[in-house]
């Protein structure tokens, strides 16, 4: 198998990698791609090309993470993930923890760990690399990552929600969600919602927000009622999609151009948040993208003149 072959093939690992570390798109093709020019580029056989390459990718993951966390400091708002439709990477063995690691919750769970101990934590509880595996990539001892691996355990578990895998019923629940508020019943939506709902959103200045701290069931279901109907009316698109292995929608304009996506975070028959990004620097890798303020202009007219 040549070079080339080794890393089409493993890509997906290496992207999974990269994303989960970054919370990045953007990034993570980057990184996967700079891997493949120092893998390329090798003067030396590898003995072990899925070793040589993850490490490599937290590598460069790593130092992106460090100046990106700088600039996330500076964001200004909430700032959620890019987020991602598709998750190329597929082990049934690792299942549970891959679908809940990419979940939204869970990314921005691992903002709160410093970059090392997220790239250990990732290799090693999401991946299932060895210890030995783990301290080489990193440049760390196998006792030192160990001791990291605890700590980001910890820190991991202070916060996390308790990961429900019953994937059916979460669609299930989407789906009347969505029904609810595409409807404009309000009794139905509110019925889907926790008591303290969070609707919360991420436009980085760049787009309007979803919610900016919005909580509790009747807040959350007047602020979709005010807006969902109008955008519908005049051809907008809510496109029900998985993101982030969560349930979720990308909205779209009249043209078809992503404007927008949606992430639901389900928990005990109840959906507990929900985040939107809404801004285009982190929706450019769905697709083209509208222009999300003129939609927002077109949705306050229609809601002015619901008949025309």
């Amino acid at each position: 198998m040549t070079r080339t072959e080794q890393f089409q093939e493993l890509r997906p690992l290496l992207f999974s990698i990269a994303y989960r570390i970054l919370g990045s798109v953007s990034e993570a093709e980057d990184a996967v791609q700079e891997s493949w020019l120092r893998y390329a580029n090798s003067p030396t056989p590898v003995q072990s090309p899925k070793a040589f390459l993850s490490a490599v990718v937290t590598r460069i993951s790593l130092d992106v993470l460090k100046s990106a966390r700088v600039r996330r400091e500076e964001y200004g708002q909430p700032w959620f993930p890019e987020p991602l439709l598709t998750d190329p990477y597929e082990d049934p063995e690792r299942s549970a923890e891959l679908a809940d690691s990419v979940s939204m919750a869970a990314l921005l769970l691992m903002e709160r760990l410093s970059p090392l101990e997220r790239a250990v934590f990732v290799l090693r509880e999401v991946f299932g690399f060895d210890y030995a595996e783990v301290a080489s990539a990193v440049g760390r001892s196998e006792a030192a990552c160990r001791q990291l691996v605890v700590r980001a355990r910890r820190h991991m578990a202070g916060g996390r929600p308790r990961f429900e895998a019953d994937k059916k019923a979460h669609e299930q629940l989407a789906d009347r969600f969505f029904d609810a508020f595409k409807l404009g019943d309000v009794d139905a939506l509110q019925a889907l919602l926790a008591a303290d709902v969070v609707l919360a959103g991420d436009g980085g200045g760049k787009g309007p927000q979803f919610g900016l701290g919005i909580v509790g069931r009747r807040n959350v279901a007047r602020t979709f009622l005010a807006s969902i109907p109008p955008f519908l009316q005049i051809g907008g698109v809510v496109e029900q999609r998985e993101v982030n292995g969560q349930p979720g929608a990308v909205f779209r304009d009249l043209d078809g151009n992503v404007v927008g996506v949606m992430a639901l975070e389900i928990l005990g028959g109840q959906i507990q948040v929900i985040r939107g990004v809404s801004n285009p620097d982190k929706l450019a890798h769905l697709g083209p993208l509208g222009d999300p303020w003129a939609l927002r202009r077109a949705v306050n007219r229609a809601r002015r003149n619901p008949g025309d």
